[in-house]
């Protein structure tokens, strides 16, 4: 227990707060697969806190902070932010696999990498700093590493995207058919850019490339705007 205790200072002086009682902690970060081996609590009821802690904090948050966004933008913004993508980035920045305990058969397929099990596992530290500490620690955690995606989101809100506009432009007098085609694929798996080509009524219109399929299609309709 105390060579758990002393790797967990590390992750503790990461995440700029210090536990009163390091079995919260622990807890946070036990993977059912792990609690089921050992027949103890899993993180699952803690997740389940954390949630809501982490929905209350990032909704008052952009209350106070972006007071021109409608109830609408918020919602979007939120589920934007508390999501796996969002959470996993933070668990990652904080290198919360060599922390997680899981199962034997977890351990195998690497489980404590898995995006799911370390995004709720950010969840489940969120309830463990306030059950430990308050409201306060856990507040200035959840701000401390979201805001930047908070931020980010807010930006894009209230932008229809190109594709939508171009529809919506196209379809004033009636329905006209659109259609988008991924044509090329550039450069190795982790690092590839796509090309599209956006048609109208079966005549090419515009290309765009992207790091997504959906940003070069969004591309395409961008330029594909510009020329009408």
């Amino acid at each position: 227990m105390l060579n758990i205790e002393k790797n967990l200072e590390v992750l503790e002086k990461s995440i700029k707060y210090q536990f009163k009682n390091i079995k919260l902690l622990q807890k946070a970060l036990t993977h059912t697969s792990y609690a089921h081996e050992k027949e103890i609590e899993s993180n699952e009821k803690l997740e389940f806190l954390g949630d809501s802690i982490l929905e209350f904090v990032s909704s008052e948050y952009m209350y106070k902070n972006y007071p021109k966004l409608k109830e609408g933008e918020m919602t979007k913004v939120r589920a934007t932010v508390v999501c796996e993508a969002s959470l996993y980035k933070v668990a990652k920045l904080h290198n919360f696999s060599d922390f997680l305990y899981v199962g034997k058969s977890e351990k195998l397929s690497k489980g404590n990498e898995k995006p799911a099990i370390m995004a709720d596992s950010v969840e489940a530290v969120i309830a463990a700093i306030y059950l430990d500490g308050g409201l306060k620690p856990a507040e200035q955690f959840i701000i401390e590493n979201l805001k930047e995606e908070i931020k980010s989101a807010t930006k894009h809100v209230g932008v229809k995207d190109y594709k939508t506009v171009l529809q919506e432009k196209l379809q004033e007098n009636g329905n006209i058919k659109i259609k988008y085609e991924i044509i090329k694929e550039i450069g190795p798996d982790h690092d590839k850019i796509f090309e599209a080509e956006v048609e109208v009524e079966g005549k090419k219109m515009a290309r765009g490339r992207g790091k997504s399929k959906k940003q070069a299609e969004m591309e395409a309709a961008k330029k594909a705007l510009e020329i009408i």
